[in-house]
């Protein structure tokens, strides 16, 4: 990846959560931590895939608590530019904009990892801007353009998860008792591959149960969760 392109937008999140630049960067357990915070919580940002830091959160997670950091451009404004550092050619807000339900295309590659209890799952839904140049020398030939940077204009909403129900909720989707992906999809208006890669989520997770099968598909129910008693007065 090119280092400019991790430098502002990753820059920019490990100062919305840590402003004292001395706890950023800071090596734990042969591991660069990109912050910690004043609950001495290990604070990872992770623009990329999730795939890439599960082996080392996993590691941290047996003696450290950890916050995983993952951010969604909610908005992104494309500024295309005739070189690096050069004159502006175009600018224009994308047309896909990604939601909460987007977390999912990184969770599958993190089954085993979350839910912890020492792990906090931050979603940072972003308005953002991505910089983009001609493909360089470097760029594969079937690039359209070069990403030189991705910067933060603001976080638009800060989703904290500790359990998979409280990911649940936050969806806040109404469903049957009984469903498949294809139902998932018409229900929330997003597209079927993604409802899948959610439904597998929430089936590792233990929030879904698979209760029967039409055709090729799955039927999914939602697992009932145990209400604690109430404590009786004395």
């Amino acid at each position: 990846m090119n280092s400019a392109l991790a430098t502002s937008l990753h820059q920019q999140l490990k100062e919305h959560y840590v402003s004292n630049s001395e706890l950023h960067e800071v090596t734990v357990g042969g591991y660069r931590i990109d912050c910690i915070d004043s609950g001495d919580r290990l604070i990872e940002i992770q623009c990329a895939s999730l795939s890439a830091i599960r082996r080392k959160v996993q590691d941290l997670l047996k003696s450290h608590r950890v916050i995983v950091v993952k951010p969604l451009a909610s908005r992104k404004l494309i500024v295309r530019m005739d070189r690096r550092d050069g004159e502006i050619v175009s600018s224009r807000y994308s047309p896909l904009r990604q939601s909460l339900m987007h977390v999912f295309q990184d969770l599958v590659h993190f089954a085993g990892v979350f839910p912890n209890r020492r792990l906090r799952l931050d979603v940072l839904l972003t308005d953002q801007t991505e910089v983009r140049i001609p493909p360089t020398d470097r760029s594969s030939w079937r690039k359209k353009h070069s990403v030189q940077d991705r910067c933060l204009v603001t976080v638009s909403q800060h989703f904290q998860f500790t359990t998979p129900a409280q990911l649940w909720d936050a969806l806040e989707l109404v469903v049957p008792e009984r469903f498949t992906t294809h139902e998932l999809a018409d229900i929330s208006g997003y597209p079927r591959w993604l409802c899948q890669k959610a439904a597998w989520c929430f089936r590792n997770m233990g929030i879904f149960d698979v209760c029967d099968k039409q055709g090729n598909s799955m039927v999914y129910r939602i697992v009932r969760r145990k209400r604690r008693r109430p404590v009786e007065a004395a």
